[in-house]
């Protein structure tokens, strides 16, 4: 399921016309197989943020407060299993950025984002739910 979701991140970054496609990962806390799995792709410039760093490759930030500059340009912001109280700060920075958002909640739980319309979003194994820019 994991590898899935990241061969879809890929996909997508793989369709953009640029050379290095922007990727941030929201809350990576010390589950890494999706950032692990896009790391060493040459299209992809991936930036790994957490408000504890479980080690010295991820960027502290807090979503409640986030510091724009480390999301400056970012074309696909993603968060696997956010907490129910940081989703609806995801989607607010989502917003500010106008990029694609990927969001893989835990299994059967529902979305704290008011007023959006995520899509569920089925690749292989994995389910999640993606909400496009308007770009």
């Amino acid at each position: 399921m994991w590898e899935d979701l990241g061969k879809y991140i890929e996909k997508i970054a793989n369709e953009q016309k640029k050379e290095k496609v922007k990727i941030v990962e929201i809350g990576v806390g010390k589950f890494q197989g999706i950032s692990n799995y896009l790391k060493d792709k040459d299209n992809i410039e991936l930036i790994m943020v957490d408000i504890n760093p479980a080690n010295e490759n991820i960027i502290q930030d807090d979503i409640f407060t986030p510091n724009l500059n480390i999301y400056k340009d970012t074309d696909i912001l993603f968060s696997i299993r956010p907490p129910f109280e940081i989703q609806e700060p995801i989607m607010n920075l989502r917003d500010k950025l106008d990029c694609l958002l990927i969001i893989k909640p835990l299994f059967n739980e529902d979305l704290n984002i008011k007023n959006k319309k995520m899509k569920l979003k089925n690749y292989g194994r994995a389910s999640f739910f993606i909400y496009p820019n308007n770009k």
